[in-house]
């Protein structure tokens, strides 16, 4: 369950990504201070169904402990993003561990910092450093992955345009998905976003030249 203070907005979209950076798989991070320790945590993440997984898991295992303080980010775009100090002084916890995230250009990535308070305070200044360099160790050893946008696309064909079809999947790099065959062609799949509009114009010359295919309305963008 996420808590009441964690914050959640929405940047205005800008510029159209075509490429984004995640990291590769799970890593750990630690930070030793005045007696706290704080465990860091770092995940590649597509979804806050996923996010709300991790962090359960995390709350279930690490039951004892003070603090569970996270931040995340997902979409090529970066406009979702989420920062929760879970008991902390505002702004002390989430937002330390989310600059992190940013100052690494990262998305799709949770990280969540799990405190044991060890007696002796460290103050909003001592804080903000604790869970910033626990979150900067999980994520200082990451593989980070350059990852493309992608855009889902339906074909309609018949069987007689099969061969100007797979030339354009080919020239596209269409990642097929599905394929059926009943009284005519269906396939699905993905393709570059930032190449799509160049397929769209390919199909709109190969209808003007009678061959029998249709692009469906595109699907949302898919990483």
């Amino acid at each position: 369950m996420y808590t009441a203070s964690a914050r959640v907005k929405r940047v205005p979209c800008g510029v159209q990504a075509f490429s984004y950076r995640t990291i590769q798989q799970p890593t750990q991070g630690l930070y030793k201070e005045k007696g706290s320790k704080f465990l860091a945590f770092a995940y590649p993440v597509s979804s806050e169904a996923a996010i709300k997984e991790h962090l359960d898991a995390l709350r279930k295992e690490y039951f004892d402990a003070r603090h569970h303080c996270y931040a995340w980010m997902l979409g090529p775009d970066k406009q979702r993003f989420r920062a929760a100090d879970d008991g902390e002084p505002n702004h002390s916890a989430g937002d330390p561990i989310l600059g992190q995230i940013r100052s690494r250009d990262l998305t799709d990535v949770l990280v969540v910092v799990v405190r044991y308070f060890g007696g002796i305070k460290l103050g909003v200044g001592g804080l903000i450093s604790a869970y910033k360099l626990a979150a900067e160790d999980a994520l200082q050893q990451a593989i980070v992955d350059m990852r493309e946008v992608r855009k889902a696309i339906t074909l309609r064909y018949d069987y007689g345009a099969t061969p100007e079809v797979m030339r354009v999947v080919k020239e596209f790099d269409v990642a097929i998905a599905t394929q059926e065959y009943t009284d005519g062609c269906v396939l699905r799949g993905t393709v570059a976003l930032q190449t799509q509009p160049a397929l769209v114009e390919k199909i709109g010359l190969l209808r003007a030249l009678g061959v029998s295919v249709a692009l469906l309305e595109p699907g949302a963008p898919s990483a």
